[in-house]
């Protein structure tokens, strides 16, 4: 189950993935790490079992940026 993104504070966008299990976590845990690297975007990434937690922000500008939703929408394919 996959819920949508949410805007937190005005200064970043956090969305929930769940799983099956912590295997399946772990794996969307680093497919998102990878495509995180190559945009030379880094999430917070927070991993409770099955669940994964997702928050991006643009720390240099101390909120939003472009490149927070281009990075979303990657994501979404992992």
């Amino acid at each position: 189950l996959r819920c949508p993104w949410e805007v937190v504070d005005n200064k970043k966008i956090r969305a929930e993935f769940t799983f099956t299990d912590f295997d399946e976590a772990m794996f969307f845990a680093n497919e998102v790490a990878a495509v995180a690297e190559g945009e030379d975007h880094h999430p917070d990434m927070h991993i409770y079992y099955k669940r994964v937690v997702v928050e991006l922000t643009t720390h240099a500008i101390g909120g939003l940026s472009e490149n927070d939703f281009i990075l979303a929408s990657k994501i979404e394919t992992c």
